[in-house]
């Protein structure tokens, strides 16, 4: 547990009693604070208070005596509009902050020379795989390493911090909305693209949510922005001049060009791509071929290829040998749930990725491979599949399932498909689809739509397909 100083003796509100609330709430009272828990579930507030938390109705409590609102990332913040209990702090004059935000104060509290390093990263997709892999090959090259936040374990349950510690932080828009002195050293935003536009309010609520990851960057930080989207690109324009900052780029026609006029770093470049070429998926820097990644299971295909040269630039920005970089990147295990092979039977391979909840995040599974037998569908998110209509013909057969399975169908016309309506029967009729070709095939659970149609989040959807998988006599995948 990271203790949160700061607020010795003082009422704090937390609302929000899942995973990040009430690990604020531990970490708050261990550093003196004297937390005051609500939330709407009844059997949340019977767990705070079985650990032995004040539970107090806040919607008859005092405001004018908390000191600050620590809000849960679920709840609404400005949009659709705000939560009843942002209402009642800011007309207390209450501050409203976040996980985040006590992560950060709690390391602010501690002298520089003694203050841990944060690699914190953000994006539309590819976050989490991407604070997976940083956290592997800054593991493989023996630092001291604490992975958290948006994926596996809230920030503040990590363990306390230590000079030679790394964080590795993946964060949400909902979480930055809520931080205002946040400052990691290393700052990446893989990607924008449209997502959660109900929450901020549009677009452009939505990318200076994202871009709150840069408001408080120290001399020696680094910016680490994906510029193969305009919004990207808007980003680094306005950061401040003096900012280091490095562009990772699977598009650009000079991939890795060094930029001469920049100031140098460790390595002596600011911009890295990753991109395709003649002899397979290339990581340049520096105008120079970096690493093959070809032999890289666990990271197929082009978004991959981004993730990796995030990776692999902030662990030489923090004094890891290029060598020791490339190593962790070849050897890096997968991540549950996201271009995760999880069996095969025969000559067909199925591939696990129910973290694509939404089209973009779909393009890049099926930009992977060039023939897949595709099962998609779940709660659809506004534009559907419409943005992947250049893919369809590499789709063999899709096979739908749950509430957008008859707007998918419609959507996608002539390329053939066939509403399954169940992940056990889709995964049934694409085995038999694909075996009968003869071919090696790929089955590809990459459902461009949420899972609350038919599951409680993403990974019960994986894990229902990996289940409909193994019951097929699937032989399970091995990490490599």
């Amino acid at each position: 547990m990271i203790p949160v100083p700061g607020f010795e003796g003082r009422r704090i509100a937390v609302f929000g009693l899942g995973r990040s609330g009430l690990t604020a709430a531990r970490a708050l009272k261990a550093g003196g604070a004297l937390p005051v828990l609500w939330d709407d579930s009844v059997s949340s507030r019977m767990q705070a208070e079985a650990e032995g938390f004040a539970v107090e109705d806040l919607t008859v409590a005092d405001w004018a005596g908390f000191a600050a609102l620590v809000l849960s990332p679920g709840a609404p913040l400005t949009h659709p509009k705000p939560h009843w209990t942002v209402e009642k702090a800011k007309a207390a004059g209450v501050e409203v902050i976040g996980d985040i935000e006590l992560f950060a104060r709690a390391l602010e509290a501690i002298i520089p020379e003694d203050r841990p390093k944060v690699v914190a990263i953000t994006g539309t997709n590819g976050k989490s795989t991407t604070t997976a892999l940083i956290g592997w090959v800054l593991k493989q090259a023996g630092l001291t390493v604490h992975v958290g936040g948006n994926i596996g374990i809230g920030v503040l349950a990590l363990s306390a911090p230590t000079e030679d510690a790394v964080y590795v932080i993946e964060v949400s828009s909902y979480q930055l909305d809520l931080t205002t002195r946040f400052a990691p050293d290393v700052a990446i935003l893989t990607n924008i693209s449209p997502d959660h536009l109900d929450r901020h309010g549009g677009m452009e609520g939505y990318v200076a949510a994202k871009e709150r990851l840069f408001a408080q960057m120290w001399p020696d930080s680094i910016a680490m922005v994906g510029v193969d989207e305009p919004e990207g690109r808007a980003v680094v324009e306005r950061l401040p001049p003096g900012d280091r900052v490095l562009t990772v780029s699977t598009t650009s026609p000079q991939a890795g060009a060094a930029d001469e006029s920049a100031e140098p770093w460790r390595p002596a470049y600011r911009t890295m791509a990753s991109r395709l070429n003649a002899r397979g998926r290339t990581l340049w820097g520096d105008g120079r071929e970096l690493v093959d990644l070809s032999e890289a299971r666990s990271l197929p295909g082009r978004h991959n290829a981004q993730n990796a040269a995030f990776a692999y630039a902030a662990a030489v920005e923090l004094g890891v040998s290029p060598e020791d970089a490339i190593h962790g990147l070849m050897t890096f295990p997968g991540l549950a749930h996201r271009m995760e092979t999880v069996g095969q039977l025969g000559k067909v391979r199925f591939v696990n990725d129910s973290k694509a909840t939404n089209a973009d995040a779909a393009r890049q599974a099926l930009a992977s491979y060039d023939r897949s037998f595709w099962i998609a569908g779940g709660r659809a998110k506004a534009g559907g599949i419409d943005d992947l209509e250049d893919l369809f013909p590499r789709v063999v057969e899709a096979f739908l399932i749950g509430e957008a399975a008859g707007p998918f169908a419609a959507r996608l016309g002539e390329t053939p498909h066939r509403i399954s309506g169940d992940m056990a029967m889709a995964v049934m009729q694409a085995w038999e689809a694909a075996a009968a070709t003869g071919r090696d095939e790929v089955v590809l659970l990459s459902p461009a739509a949420a899972s609350f149609d038919q599951y409680p989040d993403f990974e019960a959807r994986g894990e229902a397909f990996r289940a409909a998988v193994l019951a097929l006599g699937a032989t399970p995948a091995s990490a490599p």
